[in-house]
């Protein structure tokens, strides 16, 4: 029976065999590695990797794609909302860390990848589908408008590359945007960073990004009586990731 894609899912399943294939290949699964994918929908990039990998843990909302998933042998199937997985838990469950793949609905993906954020130690590396646009911004260096709040939060903990571009007649429906297939690989955590303190000013640097840095991170850090030294003379975006790391130190030593 022919599944209906849900628009409250962000559904948009990969159909072109040759982009599956390149995808694939970019991931390179090997036997024995501990992979999950998220959003596997009709398992059209799982049915490939199961067949490299051997055994294959799956995380879907949908039931009734989660009950046709269940018959497929060596798929463990994570009936579940993927912002309320614990990557962690199934990190340790396997014994080693994870590779985390998917076609994250477009709807979500900045959470699902903030939420992933906070499981970065259990995680070799991470290939995602994601919107171009959103792509952009995360690997976006400064200077540019790609280069935001998102740019910062997600390089001071990984490496990121945009690997593959895929058109929208590359799915079933096609989506009205761009696609683009992304690497993150994980980076050592900076000593010294507290993450929350660092996700606070950043949202503050992005808050008013047209204005000057001394409108904004200045009168955050008067508050705070940080007395440090940052040029508040720059935009948000004209700051680099170390920059940004360097602050968030010299506020917590105060």
């Amino acid at each position: 029976m022919k599944h209906q894609p849900r628009k409250r899912f962000g559904q948009h399943f990969l159909a072109d065999d040759s982009i599956i294939d390149a995808i694939v290949d970019a991931i390179d699964p090997q036997p024995g590695e501990a992979m999950v994918e998220i959003g596997p929908g009709l398992g059209a990039m799982t049915m490939p990797l199961l067949e490299r990998i051997e055994r294959l843990t799956v995380v879907e909302l949908d039931r009734d794609l989660a009950a046709r998933l269940r018959r497929v042998q060596g798929l463990e199937v994570v009936e579940a909302d993927v912002l309320k997985v614990d990557f962690a838990a199934l990190a340790a469950a396997a014994g080693r860390p994870l590779r985390v793949v998917g076609n994250l609905p477009y709807n979500i993906s900045t959470p699902i990848l903030f939420h992933l954020l906070e499981a970065v130690e259990h995680v070799v590396d991470q290939h995602f589908m994601l919107q171009k646009e959103v792509v952009d911004r995360m690997a976006a260096g400064p200077g540019g408008k790609d280069y935001g709040r998102l740019s910062v939060m997600l390089q001071w903990r990984y490496e990121i590359e945009s690997v593959l571009d895929v058109p929208p007649e590359a799915f079933d429906p096609p989506p009205r945007v761009d696609s683009a297939i992304v690497r993150m690989l994980p980076l050592p955590a900076p000593e010294g960073v507290d993450a929350a303190l660092l996700g606070e000013l950043v949202t503050v640097a992005f808050s008013q990004r047209r204005k000057l840095l001394r409108h904004t991170l200045g009168r955050w850090m008067e508050q705070r009586g940080a007395e440090v030294g940052f040029d508040l003379q720059r935009r948000a975006e004209e700051v680099p990731v170390a920059d940004y790391l360097a602050l968030a130190r010299a506020v917590a030593a105060g």
